[in-house]
């Protein structure tokens, strides 16, 4: 089966996007990324191969966590953010 290039809500994984979110909602304004920054990093993820169902191929992470934070990057060695 061919991995999903998906975020969280893309790949049926609605509770766990919700929870995210959640979490995310939570961040202090002085480390969180602006919304446009957030949603350019999750724009990038989608077209990167390492991306499976909202997960990170290179690191594990869930990347609209990782991307949430402004001071956070990329782990690919293509740093595409």
């Amino acid at each position: 089966m061919k991995p999903c290039r998906c975020l969280l809500k893309q790949a049926g994984e609605q509770e766990l996007a919700q929870t995210i979110s959640e979490y995310i909602s939570t961040l202090s304004p002085d480390i969180k990324a602006s919304e446009d920054l957030y949603k350019e990093r999750l724009e990038k993820c989608s077209e990167c191969d390492n991306l499976n169902s909202g997960v990170c191929g290179k690191c594990g992470c869930y990347v609209e966590m990782r991307a949430a934070v402004k001071t956070n990057r990329c782990p690919s060695e293509e740093k595409l953010w």
